[in-house]
């Protein structure tokens, strides 16, 4: 199987026009939050780890592999999720595949926001992982992705900046 599929034409209208419509998204740099998200979820301010890093621990890999633990155990073996980058590309991903890396080591769709909006949602927007570039936050939302990520707590959520 192949992960990272590519949105056709009308998937991506279609998925883009929902994320507009149910979290109410209006992208901005300076207006916050940017969405809204059904309850219950947190956010968790991420912003001292833009261009910096605790020594001696990767933040960005620790989040990556409890991001990608989070999405295995709240998807069934076969099921692909969202991987959303605004005004970019996206694509459907299975967390049980390979993620394949890019030039800079990275995602395809980066789990960390340093630079656009990265979502990460469940295909029928049970739950999600939205990330806020400008904001510099995570904003989880579902109840079985916050209890699973409260298990697995990546270093980078130690400071929430709102919960509902």
């Amino acid at each position: 199987m192949k992960n990272w599929v590519s949105f056709n034409d009308k998937e991506y209208k279609q998925i883009w026009k929902k994320v507009y419509k149910d979290f109410k998204f209006k992208p901005s740099i300076a207006k916050f939050p940017s969405f809204k998200v059904p309850y219950p979820f947190i956010t968790y301010d991420i912003s001292d780890y833009f261009g910096e890093s605790v020594p001696g621990v990767d933040t960005y890999d620790d989040l990556e592999e409890k991001a990608l633990l989070a999405f295995k155990e709240n998807t069934l073996a076969e099921e692909y999720i969202l991987a959303l980058n605004w005004q970019h590309d996206c694509y459907w991903v299975n967390p049980r595949l390979k993620f394949e890396r890019d030039e800079f080591g990275e995602w395809t769709i980066p789990i960390f926001p340093d630079g656009d909006y990265y979502f990460f949602i469940q295909k029928d927007f049970k739950w999600g992982f939205l990330g806020h570039p400008w904001e510099r936050s995570i904003t989880i939302f579902g109840k079985d992705l916050i209890s699973t990520f409260d298990k697995h707590k990546p270093i980078m959520f130690h400071e929430i900046l709102r919960e509902g």
